[in-house]
């Protein structure tokens, strides 16, 4: 059985590439081939989702008193889904020469962020020219991060949002909203999920990822392909998944060759993000039937 989870929040349409690598593949099955496979496809720039966590329907105070978590008030949130409001940043570290992760404190050192896996936050900055500028994002944290949320971002060199983080320092605000997101995942509603990701869209994932693991209800296995040509971000993060939960999570990095097979609609597909990627014609190779 697989269930396909494409029409995730709209932070998961990353251009990333569905493809079949030889080998690369072998661990999304079983010998009877009856491994349910829940299917994350994630297209690079933004993000997928799945879970839940921990929103209580208990009143603010007595959820605090009960976990001692702090739930900023309203619904237990410190975001509003209609209402920008401002998270000051207080830690900026450059992964790469031009993606870095923003650290974000939330009102207290005990508040809960309140954001359902696989939603995605919509931040508002200013481009070169001064104009708004309006994008979403998915953040790296999950719920049990009490007191900050942390958001990995890729600076493009003409990026009107990019202009806005790369001009960001310790100390400044961001506004934001949300959550915002449509899709819903319960612990062990399927054996597995099957992910695929590239560049930046690895953000949704990894979070999805963090919330399946380190549920010790959640029998769910994740399995990961993640594709790019320069920088594996957050590689630390997912090797580190890889060892703390060696059953229960794999990952396979692709950083040279692209080997695709599949209908020619597919393939043609699959091309153009590949090329997006900046995956040449020469790390890339077509299976076809030839007479």
């Amino acid at each position: 059985m697989i269930a396909l989870a494409s029409s995730l929040s709209w932070s998961f349409r990353t251009r990333l590439c569905c493809f079949s690598i030889m080998g690369a593949m072998e661990f999304l099955g079983t010998p009877g081939g009856q491994l349910s496979i829940a299917v994350a496809v994630g297209l690079v720039g933004v993000g997928v989702g799945a879970a839940y966590f921990l929103l209580s329907s208990k009143k603010p105070k007595e959820a605090q008193e009960r976990t001692g978590h702090d739930y900023c008030g309203l619904a237990f949130l410190c975001l509003d889904p209609d209402k920008f409001k401002e998270f000051k940043l207080v830690n900026k570290t450059y992964l790469s020469p031009n993606v870095a992760k923003f650290r974000f404190a939330l009102p207290t050192p005990t508040s809960v962020f309140g954001l359902p896996i696989g939603h995605h936050i919509i931040c508002k900055g200013k481009d070169r020219q001064g104009g708004v500028v309006i994008k979403p994002y998915n953040p790296i944290t999950l719920d049990s991060d009490v007191g900050y949320f942390e958001l990995v971002i890729k600076m493009y060199q003409h990026g009107r949002m990019s202009h806005h983080f790369g001009t960001m320092h310790e100390g400044d605000y961001l506004a934001i909203k949300g959550p915002k997101g449509h899709f819903k995942y319960q612990p062990n509603q399927v054996r597995a999920f099957g992910m695929i990701a590239g560049g930046s869209g690895i953000t949704p994932i990894f979070q999805v990822a963090r919330a399946v693991l380190e549920n010790p209800s959640d029998k769910t296995k994740v399995y990961l392909i993640y594709a790019n040509v320069k920088d594996i971000l957050l590689k630390n993060e997912l090797d580190n998944l890889a060892r703390t939960y060696p059953d229960g999570f794999k990952i396979y990095y692709v950083l040279k060759k692209m080997l695709r097979c599949g209908p020619p609609s597919m393939n043609k597909a699959m091309a153009a993000h590949l090329n997006a990627l900046g995956y040449t014609s020469n790390t890339q190779f077509e299976f076809g039937l030839h007479i």
